[in-house]
């Protein structure tokens, strides 16, 4: 994988340093935000996990030091691979990573998981077991697994998410991965803040198939059919080449090299196909790198979080104001009473 250089590799467009290797337009900052983008650039772990609580604070306070310390590690220009991951439950989402994120750590490159767990949509409580379902990985020095509630929002992707990746990457990691909490077709939000992304399939029937919504499949970059041995290894064959039979049904994408994502057979228990599957990976990101596809879709994806931040903004602002709060609960009762 080709890994995009940062402003120091470069000595191009980034302000130049001060002593403490910190921007010079960012020396005014808040210290404690500058110390803490030092310690988070330098890889310290238990940095990057204070900093990812901090930018999923909901208080004011925490809030400003939150947008000031991805200004300071925004300027430093990394870029990490992002790969989104969805899949129904059961799928064998966390095997996949377990087994996916070791070979990638084994070739020497760092690995961040941000996996967005359930939340209740009562008590906003999460189940938050990743590191127990992912045990060899959370103990893997180059891996760094996050859990992050999602708090009932729609694509169960936590408001924060595409924050917690640019802090992974100011802290140097080569690829982040994206995994969802994968239900509804509101999963197709973690298109939008990753370069690639990947649908986890189990083996099933025709009946499986038609159940799975267009719109996640117009989406994804890669079909991946999990499973795929013992005595599920030749239905996982056969759904495979049902999908593929299926995306070639749909209108052909310019940012794919064939026209279609590619569908491919994993068995995460046993490690087949695993290479197969990153090789893929790395070879549809690197040729979107030497084509403009790359930098329109990150383009596109920055377009649509400010579109989003500006409208949570603005609901933020009314939610705050007592005469909007009144002119809303009112309008509510009319709606309500038909």
């Amino acid at each position: 994988m080709t890994r995009e250089p940062s402003p120091g590799d470069s000595g191009a467009s980034a302000p130049s340093p001060d002593k403490d290797g910190v921007p010079a337009a960012d020396v005014k900052a808040d210290p404690s935000v500058v110390a803490l983008a030092e310690r988070v650039s330098a890889g310290d772990r238990r940095a990057l996990a204070r900093a990812i609580t901090l930018v999923e604070s909901a208080r004011d306070d925490h809030r400003a030091q939150a947008v000031a310390l991805l200004d300071i590690l925004g300027k430093r220009g990394r870029e990490a691979l992002r790969i989104g991951l969805s899949g129904t439950p059961g799928v064998g989402k966390s095997t996949f990573i377990e087994h996916f994120g070791k070979r990638l750590t084994a070739e020497g490159l760092r690995v961040a998981v941000l996996a967005v767990d359930p939340s209740s949509a009562r008590s906003g409580g999460s189940i938050l077991g990743d590191k127990t379902r992912m045990p060899e990985l959370s103990r893997d020095p180059n891996a760094f697994i996050r859990p992050s509630p999602s708090q009932a929002e729609l694509g169960g992707v936590a408001r924060r998410t595409r924050e917690v990746v640019a802090l992974c990457e100011g802290a140097g990691f080569d690829v982040v991965i994206i995994e969802t909490v994968g239900v509804g077709q509101s999963e197709t939000l973690v298109a939008d803040m990753s370069d690639v992304f990947v649908l986890l399939m189990a083996p099933g029937g025709g009946d499986e198939l038609q159940g799975v919504k267009r719109g996640i499949m117009e989406t994804a970059d890669l079909v991946i059919v999990n499973k795929a041995d013992g005595d599920l290894k030749a239905a996982a064959e056969r759904t495979a080449a049902d999908y593929a039979g299926a995306l070639r049904l749909l209108r052909r994408r310019p940012e794919d090299p064939e026209g279609y994502p590619k569908v491919l057979t994993v068995s995460a228990l046993t490690g087949a196909g695993l290479d197969e599957a990153w090789e893929a990976i790395r070879t549809l990101a690197d040729w979107r790198r030497e084509t403009s596809h790359w930098r329109r879709r990150r383009a596109r994806q920055a377009v649509r979080w400010f579109e989003e931040e500006v409208r949570a903004g603005l609901l933020a602002l009314l939610s705050a104001d007592a005469a909007a709060k009144g002119d809303m609960a009112a309008l509510e009762a009319a709606v309500a009473e038909g």
